[in-house]
């Protein structure tokens, strides 16, 4: 039995003329060419057959936006895909560490990305998520990401932005990536993705990512909630229905898998408490200080190593919105791991409450934040996807971030690579029950 287009079944469903998109299609133009970073390549023969998968994030969107906010086009993946509860993140809730979470399959202690900014393993030198050569720089990327397992087989990638697609990971990156600019218009993105599915079979990216910062910004700057904030959850999901409707009018648009998610959701801090200042209570001497709002992490250098346990429980004795821990003392659903990346001491806050290492860090404090333990509801993100083999108005629970690698893997028909995770029982019947049902 011939596969069922599932895009071509979204654009009836909204109704635009086939005719007029391709016309739309052959009219866009690439973007400049001092805005590309790309190989010449060719997929493998054997690779040509493959299906193609794109990754879409959107940052900061939380699992329940779509209640506050139109979203005709994730309502419509919804009808024609698949849909989950909700999408866990890991610790922290952070943009770097659960972005290279989906891409590797891997908790943060494992793939290296353990906050946005954070030191080696010999405290000698540091990522920051805004230094363009530390985050080009491949070394600090413990696990291999989906896209360079693909590259491995002989499969062509692209990325419009993803952690870690700027980085040489095992000397290796997608065959067409971009430095990242939040001055390029989502639409512009949308339209080079399309360009780029659709390129002939032999020069065709088979798994392309996308990312849409807008709504995470938007929640920093004004609140979840916020008219600001809900128009741009507009924006971003009128974006994603022009990425739908131009694979819908791609003659292989039958061939294209879509997976929409995002790394963590957003919530606003309790007016009636007062963010607790470090400096005011313990002696930071010899610390080197994170901050983030919901938390400060503490590195101790090695002549204050000594004074860990008395600043955790001077802390402590003083705290009732949130907890000083050593990485060994964290609960065991965090699954930190002993990487020597995190902090000597985190200093986790409670949902909607803050922590600042000195008042001159006031700043971190915004309408909007994430940061919190994930276990808080509003830390979590959305999953849906769409595809052939994706049997309409699927569901499942929470999914967690580590476990959409295998799903991945088997959409592109791509060997589980080491140490990878199983795929989740809901996941593996979402995509057998319309396989089955087209032989």
């Amino acid at each position: 039995m011939a596969q069922v287009n599932p895009f071509a079944t979204f654009l009836r469903y909204r109704g635009p003329p086939v005719g007029a998109l391709l016309v739309l299609l052959l009219t866009w133009t690439a973007l400049p060419v001092d805005a590309a970073e790309d190989t010449v390549g060719l997929n493998a023969p054997e690779q040509n057959e493959k299906p193609y998968l794109v990754l879409v994030s959107i940052d900061g969107f939380r699992w329940d936006y779509p209640e506050l906010a139109e979203t005709p086009a994730l309502d419509r993946i919804a009808a024609l895909g698949l849909k989950a509860e909700a999408l866990q993140p890991v610790f922290p809730t952070l943009t770097f560490p659960n972005h290279f979470s989906i891409a590797t399959g891997r908790l943060p202690g494992q793939h290296g990305l353990v906050a946005n900014i954070f030191p080696d393993e010999h405290r000698q030198r540091w990522y920051r998520y805004k230094d363009r050569s530390a985050v080009q720089d491949g070394g600090w990327y413990l696990a291999e990401p989906i896209w360079v397992t693909a590259e491995r087989a002989g499969m062509l990638t692209a990325a419009f932005y993803f952690v870690g697609t700027e980085a040489d990971v095992g000397g290796i990156r997608p065959t067409h990536w971009r430095p990242f600019n939040g001055d390029i218009s989502g639409e512009d993105r949308v339209r080079q993705v399309l360009d780029w599915l659709a390129e002939p079979p032999e020069s065709r990216p088979h798994f392309v990512t996308l990312y849409f910062e807008d709504v995470d910004e938007a929640s920093h700057d004004y609140g979840p909630g916020s008219p600001e904030s809900l128009a741009a959850i507009r924006a971003v999901d009128r974006q994603v229905g022009q990425l739908l409707d131009g694979i819908a009018a791609l003659p292989h648009g039958g061939s294209i898998y879509l997976l929409l998610v995002s790394d963590h959701g957003a919530a606003g801090y309790r007016g009636d408490r007062e963010p607790l200042v470090l400096d005011r209570l313990v002696d930071l001497t010899g610390t080197e200080a994170v901050d983030g709002g919901p938390y400060v992490y503490l590195y101790f250098d090695a002549e204050a190593t000594g004074r860990i346990d008395s600043v955790r429980d001077a802390i402590n004795a003083h705290w009732d919105c949130g907890r000083a821990m050593r990485p060994a003392d964290t609960p065991a659903a965090w699954q930190l791991g002993d990487s020597r990346r995190f902090a000597d001491l985190l200093v986790q806050a409670d949902l909607g409450c803050a922590v600042l290492s000195s008042d001159s860090k006031s700043s971190k404090i915004t309408p909007g934040d994430h940061g919190w333990p994930p276990e808080a509801p509003e830390m979590r993100g959305i999953f849906y996807a769409l595809g052939p083999s994706i049997a309409p108005g699927s569901r499942t629970g929470i999914l967690g971030v580590t476990e959409l690698h295998p799903f991945m893997l088997s959409i592109l028909g791509l060997g589980a690579t080491d140490g990878a995770g199983v795929m989740p029982a809901a996941l593996s019947a979402a995509l057998g029950s319309a396989r089955d049902s087209t032989n």
